[in-house]
């Protein structure tokens, strides 16, 4: 995923959680967001994991010496 896609799924994580904060949704409204913003989380959260494991592979480990 690319650092736009990335910085899009936070931000619609950020504007749905401002729509669960301003208190005025009905309750069934409510919970579906919750599960929007939990699932905008699980998206991100594996976004970055994919990443950071892609970055582990780029970079040698420090202290290693590399073979020629």
């Amino acid at each position: 995923m690319t650092d736009t896609g990335l910085d899009q799924l936070v931000q619609q994580l950020e504007e749905t959680a401002g729509r669960l904060r301003s208190g005025e949704l009905e309750p069934k409204a409510a919970a579906e967001l919750v599960d929007r913003c939990a699932q905008l989380a699980l998206e991100i959260g594996s976004a970055l994991d994919r990443a950071g494991r892609q970055a582990d592979r780029e970079l040698p480990d420090e202290g290693q010496e590399q073979l020629l």
